[in-house]
C-alpha cells in the first residue's frame, strides 16, 4: 500500500516538473516575442529598403529630375489650370475616378477625361507621364499622399493618374507645394535621359 502511495507521489511530481518546464519554456518565447516586438516599434531594428519598398524614394522606382529653366534654375511648380490631367480608376469600386477627377477640378486642374483602367487591380496610385509633361507630373503629384511616379514613351505633355488600391484623399492643401515654388525632385531621381526601356504609354 505504502508503495503505491509513494508511486502515486512520484507521478505527480513528474507532471508538475513537466508543466513547469513547459510553461517556463513558453514565458521565455513569449519574453523573446515581447523584446523583438519593442526593438521593431523603437526602430532599433528595421526591415531593409529592400524588403520594404515604400521606404524608398518613388516607391523604389526610378523617377527623372525635375528639368531646369533655360537659365539653369530649378523648374518650379506650375500653376494647376497649366496642367492637362486624366484620371482612370485601378480599383474595384465604381465612381472613383470621377469622384477623383470633380476634386481636382475643384483644384483648377484641367481635367481631359475620366475613364477606367485596363486593370482593376492597380495596388498603388500611380502619376504616368512623358517626357515633356516632367514639371507637370511634379506639380499634380504634390496633390496625393500615396502615387509613384512612373514615366513612359508619351511624347505629350498629358499626365495620367491611374488611381489604386492605396488611395483614400488627396494631399491635405495646405501641405501641396505652391505654384511658382522650386520643384524638390524625388531623392535619388535620374537625368531624364538616363532613363531607358520605358513603358508603353496608355492609350488616349
Amino acid at each position: 500500500m505504502a508503495k503505491s502511495v509513494d508511486e502515486q507521489e512520484a507521478r505527480k511530481r513528474y507532471v508538475r516538473q513537466r508543466q513547469t518546464k513547459v510553461f517556463s519554456i513558453v514565458a521565455a518565447a513569449l519574453v523573446v516575442v515581447l523584446i523583438v516586438a519593442c526593438l521593431f516599434y523603437f526602430h532599433v531594428i528595421r526591415l531593409s529598403d529592400h524588403a520594404n519598398p515604400q521606404v524608398q524614394p518613388n516607391y523604389g522606382v526610378t523617377a527623372p529630375c525635375a528639368s531646369k529653366d533655360e537659365n539653369g534654375n530649378a523648374a518650379a511648380y506650375m500653376q494647376n489650370s497649366q496642367v492637362r490631367v486624366r484620371v482612370l480608376n485601378g480599383t474595384k469600386f465604381s465612381g472613383l475616378a470621377r469622384a477623383v477627377g470633380d476634386a481636382l477640378t475643384n483644384r483648377n486642374f484641367h481635367l481631359v477625361s475620366v475613364s477606367n483602367y485596363q486593370s482593376q487591380k492597380v495596388e498603388r496610385t500611380t502619376v504616368r507621364f512623358g517626357r515633356n509633361g516632367i514639371v507637370q507630373a511634379y506639380s499634380l503629384q504634390g496633390n496625393f499622399t500615396d502615387a509613384v511616379m512612373v514615366m513612359d514613351d508619351r511624347q505629350d505633355d498629358l499626365v495620367d493618374v491611374i488611381i489604386g488600391a492605396t488611395f483614400s484623399d488627396l494631399q491635405g492643401k495646405s501641405k501641396v507645394p505652391v505654384a511658382g515654388a522650386a520643384i524638390k525632385s524625388i531623392k535619388g531621381c535620374q537625368p531624364v535621359d538616363n532613363i531607358k526601356n520605358l513603358p508603353k504609354a496608355i492609350p488616349e
